[in-house]
């Protein structure tokens, strides 16, 4: 049989599995080695190289990475960390027409930073954001929908998990892409504030006037939330003055997280121990992933299928900013669909080289896939983000959440055509810092 054939065959049987709902690293895993043992002619070399590249995997320095900015984000969200940001972006913008949204969507910028993740990010800024915005009379659209969008900020303000991953698959230096994600992120937050800003100057009942707080209030916001500021600002402002590596940054936040939970006396045995199981947990998942991305990558690879696939889309003569929208489109029905990683894992072996092949920056393509598969995170009939707040608020109506959305939405996609239409905005950083690609 022909090595292009069995590895389209390979594709299928890797659809099926995740259809049947096996989960999507053991599906790669499986459709991977079936896929190379019958391209070999033996199951022996395949058998193998499963033992290889989850030895390989799991050794990694570069994925050292993940479960150490995973325990960080679980120490910063069991020692109530998201709560002392938001309380300091209430504090000073608070009294503002939609103030509660604005700083929601400042605590959710903050938090992520910390945590780099966006299913996180909702969850916890639901627990206290929420209750606020509810007791001071805001529309529920606007409240579930300034949460949902805001927790999508988790996913590209670096530390970004899915920037760490998209940079080990895709053999990209992390750092760079973090430099790369800061001007997009910038911007994400302002368009969002910007969006809340004209939702209620447009209609006023979404969203009262706050009282003017005492600037007592601001610096005693400050003098509770500084350690916070302080693990963002170390963490971060580290990677980028090169204080530290990405893998030395993590281990110190981590550790800085849980000595601010501890000294706080805000982190129990329970805590401690369910913030080292969902890491652990969490960790796992992502690993599985991406051992099984690694197996069907080469067997696919082997297969030849990825450069048929190439050329036959390049024969078309389609010009390449239409294969960039036709790419957007799927990612963005792909993010309402899977989560994050799973909608990257998946396609990477198929749309990376077909990106390089047209000439794209990889750094470039990268922010912006983790943007429009961020933006199907709250996208329509499903949206992770969405639905991870539903079952949260089993008294709101899922359609007052999509409304909610909605203005987000238009908003991410005006930053979408920005990103797509200006690729500098995202490279100018790294080319400033002279940062290696």
């Amino acid at each position: 049989m022909d090595p292009s054939t069995i590895g389209l065959l390979g594709m299928g049987l890797m659809l099926l599995l995740i259809f049947i709902h096996v989960p999507i690293g053991v599906a790669m895993g499986v459709a991977g080695v079936a896929t190379f043992g019958l391209i070999r002619g033996s199951f022996g070399p395949a058998l193998s190289l499963f033992g290889t590249e989850t030895i390989s995997k799991v050794a990694s320095l570069e994925l050292s990475v993940i479960p150490l900015f995973l325990l960080m984000g679980a120490f910063a969200t069991f020692g109530g960390l998201s709560a002392d940001l938001y309380r300091i972006a209430y504090a000073f913008i608070g009294h503002v027409r939609g103030g509660l949204a604005v700083a929601t969507i400042g605590g959710c910028a903050g938090f992520g930073a910390i945590c780099g993740s966006s299913i996180a990010t909702a969850t916890t800024m639901t627990r206290v954001a929420l209750p606020e915005m509810m007791s001071r009379n805001y529309s529920e659209r606007l409240a579930t929908g300034s949460i949902a969008a805001g927790g999508t900020l988790g996913m590209l303000i670096p530390p970004s998990i899915i920037l760490v991953l998209y940079g080990v698959l895709t053999e990209q230096f992390v750092k760079t892409l973090f430099v790369a994600a800061l001007i997009p992120a910038v911007l994400a937050v302002s368009l969002h504030i910007a969006t809340i800003l004209i939702l209620v100057r447009r209609n006023p009942a979404l969203a009262p006037e706050g009282d003017v707080l005492p600037w007592s209030e601001g610096w005693k916001a400050l003098k509770n939330g500084w350690a916070a500021l302080v693990l963002m600002v170390v963490v971060t402002g580290g990677i980028y003055a090169g204080i530290f590596s990405v893998n030395e940054s993590a281990a110190v936040g981590a550790f800085m997280a849980f000595l601010i939970a501890v000294l706080r006396r805000r982190l129990t045995l329970r805590g401690f121990w369910n913030a080292l199981r969902d890491t652990a947990a969490t960790t796992s998942m992502i690993y599985l992933m991406i051992i099984g991305a690694s197996i069907f990558t080469y067997a696919v690879t082997l297969s030849g299928l990825p450069e048929i696939i190439v050329n036959g889309i390049r024969d078309t003569g389609l010009p390449g900013i239409w294969v960039v929208l036709l790419l957007m489109v799927m990612y963005l029905i792909l993010g309402a669909i899977f989560d994050t990683i799973s909608s990257m894992v998946i396609t990477i072996p198929f749309v990376f080289p077909l990106i390089l092949s047209y000439g794209y920056d990889p750094i470039w393509w990268g922010i912006l896939t983790v943007m429009v598969i961020e933006i199907g995170m709250i996208t329509p009939p499903i949206g992770m983000n969405v639905f991870v707040m539903k079952a949260m608020l089993p008294d709101t109506k899922l359609s007052t959440i999509y409304a909610g959305v909605g203005p987000f939405i238009l908003a991410d996609l005006v930053r979408l055509g920005i990103l797509i239409a200006f690729p500098a905005l995202s490279l100018v950083l790294v080319d400033w810092w002279a940062l290696p690609r």
